[in-house]
């Protein structure tokens, strides 16, 4: 009798010690893999954030070629002195003042690191704002 209660002790015992072990191993795989999945997450997320800012940069690069292009076609009209034509000229100016503000809109995104749909949802409105801007310069130099 005394010996099988020794057998059962040390069974349980090295059941339990086995369970031990088991437990931290997986403990420790599991920590592992949402170190890893994070990692991979900023990962990502900083290389859509790199896309982001490239797409950023090439509407600025837009944005100050139609800058030069407006100023271009305000010297012609201011040179003309034709009123209507000057009206229209700021009308059409205001514009490019919305491109201007949507574009700072998506450089405050990026500088506070806004989630990246929203990022995407100022880029797509300044796209908009600067396709209107060249649209408008593109309809008053047709009257010119």
């Amino acid at each position: 009798m005394r010996r099988s209660r020794l057998r059962l002790f040390k069974f349980t015992s090295m059941t339990i010690s086995v369970l031990g072990v088991l437990m931290i191993i997986a403990t420790v795989i599991v920590l592992a893999y949402i170190g890893v999945e994070r990692i991979s997450s900023t990962i990502s997320m900083n290389v859509d954030k790199g896309s982001l800012y490239d797409e950023f940069a090439q509407l600025q690069r837009e944005y100050q070629d139609l800058k030069i292009d407006y100023e271009s076609t305000r010297k012609v009209i201011y040179e003309g002195g034709d009123k209507d034509l000057m009206e229209k000229y700021i009308n059409t100016e205001i514009k490019l003042v919305e491109a201007k503000s949507a574009l700072d809109d998506v450089e405050s995104a990026l500088s506070t690191d806004k989630p990246i749909p929203e990022v995407k949802n100022r880029l797509q409105t300044a796209k908009l704002k600067l396709e209107e801007a060249k649209n408008g310069l593109a309809s008053l130099k047709s009257l010119i």
